[in-house]
């Protein structure tokens, strides 16, 4: 029992042997610490005397220099090693790539790389002339083109010709506005209304030529010309970046892309104040129905900036609806613009039929009333001309076709003669024919399946669309024409759930896009369907076609 704690007494000595050891090894880590302390002394010793520190300085510095000398002579006496690439060079070839870190993917890009990202450019400068592909390839080809080719040629929609032809007033007037805005150079805003197809945008190109042409004649003041398509815009705020960029006089290499925003302040701090060498700016902006947003900010600062008096800015807007101002802003504000407006009418038959004689002047390949025929078709639908000349085209397509197969028949069977006699010209049965494949569309054809109330609901669609000059539409307006419609003609009119149905239907076959979760009378719609097929289709109904030539 007394031995007890004697063992006890030693384990405890032992353990403090142990951490003494423990705490020795601690205090040789801690040894940065005294040092530091050393030198906090040193420090306060060379304050008190400063003899000591000079002294000290000269002997660091004596020592470090015997430091030196002492490396050297080391580095002298090992042996000199060759260099990596002779080392690599006097081994074999099956032995150089060892010890070489691989270079794989892993070991190269140790981050992750960002994905690259596609910038949309508005307004690209293209350093090379573009020239279009129809007539690049007459200029590669050498041989001259056959009548049908030639006519192919000229009635194709994009083909400028030399004239415009049935448009002499619109373009006197409107050249007249813009040549005497650029004189004074004063601002202005010119609106032009009409259907599609009435030559609006052609007419005012047309006069830019002119102007730019009498510009360089040195008879008309220098003037910057910017186009604004409201189709190519994915925003319509991006019409601010289009000016802006085509407004900035810096150089190229200092240009930088601005955001909508900031274009917006740089514009209104432009035509608030006076600019040095300003020129006068022309702008077209095109299908401004599709420009329209919900404060109609961007259609407001367009209209409101030619009227300043340093802005020098000429407006020229074209859209389909004739009062889209006022639909859009108040008629306070868009009396306070001092629109210019011009209206373009729709063709008539006789307009169309010099249209297409125009460009196939000097080409034998029409007969008149073939021509006349399909104008008249056409102008009884919709009065486009882009929609007559696709006509013609497409009856040249058939003409020659059908010569092509008579002298294929003829080349294989020289000694038999062929039964077949395709004629030369195009006569109102290929015309005719024509129009059938053009308006049988599979569009075509399913308007003339729907149901009446189907058919009545597609064109109270379209007809709010046209008055409110927007694609997207609320179902209560749709539904108040359709109700209307139905007493008019003294059918009994179907109630709100039953039109819901038809709305539906027609949604579920991508006739209408439809609102998707909600089904009230502020639903959202929007058609899906050309107004050519739809009128094209509901012209021989009784019921719809009078409400379609009532409008």
């Amino acid at each position: 029992m007394p031995r007890q704690p004697l063992a006890a007494a030693g384990k405890r000595s032992a353990a403090r042997v142990n951490y003494a050891e423990e705490s020795d090894s601690d205090d040789d880590m801690k040894q940065p610490r005294k040092r530091t302390t050393r030198r906090s002394t040193r420090r306060s010793k060379e304050k008190d005397d400063p003899a000591f520190g000079k002294a000290k300085q000269t002997s660091s510095s004596s020592e470090s220099e015997a430091e030196k000398e002492e490396e050297e002579q080391e580095e002298e006496e090992l042996p000199k090693r060759k260099p990596r690439s002779k080392l690599l060079a006097s081994l074999p070839a099956r032995r150089r790539n060892v010890g070489r870190p691989a270079t794989t993917q892993k070991t190269v890009s140790k981050k992750p790389t960002i994905a690259p990202r596609s910038v949309h450019r508005l307004n690209q400068h293209h350093h090379l002339p573009i020239v279009p592909l129809r007539r690049l390839q007459q200029q590669e080809r050498n041989e001259p083109l056959s009548p049908y080719e030639l006519a192919r040629e000229r009635l194709h929609v994009s083909a400028v010709p030399e004239s415009l032809p049935c448009r002499e007033d619109e373009f006197a007037e409107i050249m007249g506005y813009l040549e005497g805005a650029i004189e004074e150079g004063t601002g202005m805003c010119v609106y032009i209304s009409g259907v599609p197809g009435t030559g609006k945008t052609a007419t005012v190109l047309e006069i830019i030529r002119h102007l730019q042409y009498q510009a360089e004649q040195k008879t008309l003041p220098e003037f910057d010309f910017v186009e604004i398509n409201g189709m190519k815009l994915t925003d319509p705020n991006q019409a601010y970046s289009i000016l802006w960029e085509c407004l900035d006089r810096s150089e190229k290499e200092q240009r930088k892309r601005v955001t909508s925003a900031h274009a917006l302040q740089l514009l209104e701090a432009r035509f608030s104040t006076a600019q040095e060498d300003q020129r006068t700016t022309v702008v077209l902006m095109d299908e401004l129905d599709l420009l329209v947003t919900k404060k109609q900010t961007v259609m407001y600062n367009f209209f409101e900036w030619p009227n300043r008096p340093f802005s020098k800015l000429i407006v020229v807007a074209v859209a389909n609806t004739m009062d889209l101002p006022e639909r859009m802003l108040s008629n306070k504000i868009s009396s306070r613009m001092g629109l210019t407006r011009i209206n373009f009418q729709p063709y008539t038959h006789q307009q169309l039929y010099q249209i297409v004689e125009s460009r196939l002047q000097g080409i034998d390949a029409f007969e008149k009333d073939a021509m006349e025929f399909a104008a008249r078709k056409v102008s009884a639908v919709s009065g486009d001309a882009r929609r007559a000349l696709d006509i013609c085209r497409r009856a040249v397509e058939i003409v020659e076709m059908r010569q092509k197969q008579q002298q294929a028949l003829e080349d294989n069977q020289p000694k038999k003669a062929t039964t077949t006699n395709a004629t030369k010209h195009v006569t109102i049965g290929i015309i005719n024919e024509a129009i059938r494949e053009m308006f049988s569309s599979p569009s075509v054809a399913f308007i003339q399946s729907c149901s009446l109330h189907q058919k009545l609901f597609l064109v109270s669609v379209m007809l709010r669309a046209r008055r409110a000059g927007i694609a997207e539409v609320e179902f209560g307006d749709a539904a108040l024409i359709h109700m209307q419609a139905c007493k008019w003609h003294l059918i009994e009119p179907p109630t709100t759930s039953d039109l819901m149905r038809v709305c539906e239907s027609l949604g579920q076959t991508r006739a209408l896009v439809v609102e998707n979760g909600r089904m009230d009378l502020g639903m959202r719609i929007t058609l899906n369907l050309m107004e050519e097929d739809i009128k094209m289709a509901c012209k021989t109904d009784k019921v719809v076609g009078k409400l379609l030539t009532d409008t």
